[in-house]
């Protein structure tokens, strides 16, 4: 007979399960509550009982995990200067959805050469979580693959579900079951309707096709997301971090009665893809927040070490240290400049819009 499944593949690479990858590398103390006080502390944020705003703030993508891990030491550092009024959550995404082709990401590709080592893209994935983890600074990152979450999902304190997969069924209820916090983005058009469509489906119990511990198919059950919210990124060629736009996306949220948290992603179609606008857009929220908003609970940053972004050469030993492969990123300096002075702004605010917001839950 003609062959008439699998037409199209040309092999199966079996991977480690998620369980013999945790073995190999297990969740120690320190990193287990790092992620439990960092989960903990969004959740407070997002119920107005912890008056300060959460930043997840980090590289586009991880590409090399030595000048990552340097970035994230920097980072924890000022994470001790602003703790009174920003929880700085690091920027951690090891998958890059595209809008055509190109590089994957750390997990799909992380030799950067078309190898598709997945094998080791997941075991060097889950090394560096626990490297950031270690230092005491909790992760975010993207859920795009629906079995990843199972090989570093404990390493992960916040999680986004991005532009191109707010309206997918299978990433809402994979939200359903994560076991943190989940920012639904607007859709690439600007559509909030998306997102909030999404946290409504991921706050219910789902049932759906997965892979357990073992790496054995099963049926995953879920009880439900309680801690969905909404991360405005712009689309459709235009921002949404406006005084106007933050308003209509409030309206949305109390319609679709759902808490107002907001959280601004400075980058993307708010920045226009610059990253020189990122403080830009910063500030122009700071001032809302400082004029009596209380919805905006937090900030995205791409930022790395160096300004920029570069392609990536046949060669790997001509990249430049610590600048972004994929999108162009605010450098260390002017990140550090950014959140400062946020620190410095929030500090007489935070008060009064801690009681605005107590109230406003109740």
């Amino acid at each position: 007979m003609r062959q008439i499944e699998n037409v199209n593949v040309i092999g199966f690479d079996v991977i480690p399960s998620p369980d013999a990858v945790k073995a190999k590398l297990p969740l120690g103390e320190r990193a287990a509550r790092t992620v439990l006080e960092g989960r903990a502390a969004i959740e407070s944020i997002l119920d107005g009982e912890d008056s300060r705003l959460f930043v997840v703030v980090g590289p586009c993508s991880i590409h090399d995990p030595v000048a990552s891990l340097d970035y994230a030491e920097r980072l924890q550092r000022l994470s001790e200067e602003v703790k009174r009024t920003l929880l700085l959550v690091m920027r951690v995404y090891f998958e890059k959805p595209r809008t055509t082709v190109g590089w994957k990401g750390f997990v799909n590709d992380p030799f950067m050469d078309d190898s598709f080592r997945v094998d080791e893209g997941i075991t060097r994935a889950r090394r560096f979580l626990l490297d950031v983890n270690e230092l005491g600074l909790p992760a975010g990152t993207e859920a795009l693959d629906p079995i990843a979450p199972q090989y570093y999902g404990d390493l992960i304190a916040w999680t986004a579900i991005g532009a191109r997969t707010a309206e997918s069924q299978t990433h809402r209820e994979m939200s359903s079951g994560l076991s943190t916090p989940v920012g639904f983005k607007n859709g690439t058009d600007g559509d909030v309707s998306v997102a909030i469509n999404g946290i409504l489906s991921a706050g219910r119990p789902h049932s759906f096709l997965g892979v357990n511990g073992q790496g054995v198919s099963a049926i995953v059950r879920t009880r439900g997301n309680s801690y969905g919210h909404l991360v405005l990124r712009g689309g459709g060629g235009r921002p949404n971090f406006d005084a106007v736009s933050i308003r209509l996306a409030e309206q949305a949220l109390t319609e679709a009665s759902l808490p107002r948290n907001i959280v601004v992603d400075c980058s993307h179609g708010n920045s226009c893809k610059d990253p020189e606008l990122q403080p830009v857009v910063m500030k122009d929220v700071l001032l809302q927040v400082e004029n009596g908003n209380s919805s905006v609970v937090g900030f995205m940053l791409e930022s790395f070490l160096v300004t920029g972004n570069q392609p990536i050469p046949a060669d790997r030993a001509r990249l430049t240290y610590g600048c972004s492969v994929t999108d162009a990123c605010l450098g260390w300096d002017a990140t550090a400049e950014i959140l400062r002075e946020a620190d410095r702004r929030l500090r007489s605010v935070l008060p009064a819009r801690a009681r605005q917001r107590r109230a406003r839950v109740a």
